[in-house]
């Protein structure tokens, strides 16, 4: 048996070489089609995003024809079965979610906000009509949605929202406003919650319905390439077919929430590695002393750090993919999965701007424009405050705020 056990050990295959860009090997742990998916969506975010993407920051927009690019490649609401979705995989979701932050925040908000909060709202929650009318165009991105929850005096607890809708006739009469809302100014149909005597209701606005405006906020410094906008709803009348039939709770916009809070595990991991590989690079080109500063201690001490931050963000973010492939993923640790990460990559971010030193302020490269995006993206979608209370819930039994 020892002999038998020499052998075997002598029949393992070698280990595989260091990688700067894959330093744990994770690329092994994927399946052929996860990695043909992700690579499909890394040459788009290569050929379509990033040549373009500092210009978009600095004039604060985001190009509508590049939702009909991001819907001929299937990518809204590819983790979506029927009505034209890909039906793709969690974990495939999840690859390009992290691709597409690596390009940038805003261009995976914009298909976060379309496939994970819009899309699947009426995909989960809406009647069969709704979901023919809507979804394949969506799917296609020949129709924008938006998704309205968050109020001025309501975000981190939705249930306080102002906004209501009530019943007049067959019909609703819906009053309110939200804010800080992705897609909003280019959305076809819009998403909005609202108090209702029945319960927290969801309702499809369509663009144009009269008493229905969008305004966009501007002077952000912060997610520049995505449209972020106001909604107000000026006692706005919609028919009996325009709410979502299939709940009547906050269950329904918080399920969304969570599909879109997956996908931020993802992305934040994209803009770590984005940060990461241009602080890496610039390292061994930028000669002082005499040498690449890549050579001095200090700089590989935050080199080391930023890769083992990037390489325990994707394994974290892969492990709950294939959690939620296999139906055991729960709410909190999705939470666990957005702080952690989100943190972990603000973390990158600001180390790989001291190593570029004051270049690191410029557009020239990536790393402000994705330090300055994850300052957003640690707060929506759940703040870190409060996804560190959902995994303190979890731990001792005791819910904090509630």
């Amino acid at each position: 048996m020892e002999m038998n056990s020499a052998m075997s050990a002598t029949e393992q295959p070698a280990p595989p070489a260091i990688r700067p860009g894959d330093f744990l090997a994770i690329d092994e742990l994927l399946t052929d089609e996860e990695r043909d998916i992700r690579d499909t969506v890394r040459a788009f975010v290569g050929n379509e995003v990033l040549p373009h993407v500092d210009e978009w920051f600095e004039q604060a927009i985001l190009p509508r024809e590049l939702a009909a690019e991001i819907g001929r490649l299937g990518l809204f609401g590819m983790h979506l079965e029927g009505y034209g979705c890909a039906g793709a995989s969690a974990t495939a979701y999840g690859l390009t979610c992290l691709e597409l932050e690596a390009g940038d925040s805003g261009v995976r908000s914009l298909v976060s906000v379309q496939g994970s909060l819009a899309m699947f709202a009426i995909w989960r929650w809406g009647s069969e009509e709704q979901k023919r009318e809507w979804l394949p165009r969506m799917a296609a991105g020949e129709a924008i949605g938006c998704f309205g929850l968050t109020e001025p005096d309501a975000g981190s607890d939705p249930g306080s929202m102002r906004t209501r809708a009530r019943r007049d006739g067959d019909d609703w009469i819906l009053h309110g406003q939200k804010m800080w809302i992705t897609n909003g100014s280019i959305a076809d149909v819009a998403v909005v919650w609202a108090h209702t005597d029945e319960g927290v209701r969801g309702f499809l606005v369509p663009k144009g319905t009269k008493g229905f405006t969008t305004t966009d906020i501007h002077k952000k410094l912060s997610l520049r390439a995505s449209v972020t906008s106001e909604l107000l709803l000026d006692d706005v009348r919609l028919p009996a077919d325009a709410v979502l039939p299939e709940v009547d709770s906050l269950k329904g916009p918080l399920s969304c929430l969570n599909e879109a809070r997956y996908g931020i595990v993802w992305g934040a991991a994209g803009a770590a590695r984005a940060c990461y590989e241009a602080a890496l690079e610039y390292s061994k080109e930028r000669i002082q002393f005499d040498r690449p500063i890549a050579s001095f201690q200090i700089q590989q001490q935050k080199l080391a750090q930023m890769a083992l931050e990037v390489n325990r963000a994707t394994l974290l973010a892969l492990h709950l993919g294939r959690m939620k492939d296999a139906g055991r993923l729960r709410n909190e640790h999705v939470s666990m999965g957005k702080l952690g990460n989100v943190n972990a990559a603000l973390d990158v971010a600001r180390n790989a701007r001291q190593v570029l030193g004051a270049n690191g302020v410029t557009l020239e490269y990536p790393v402000i424009r994705h330090m300055n995006n994850l300052e957003s993206v640690v707060t929506y979608e759940g703040t870190a405050d409060v996804h560190a209370l959902v995994v303190g819930g979890a731990v001792t039994g005791i819910q904090a705020f509630r």
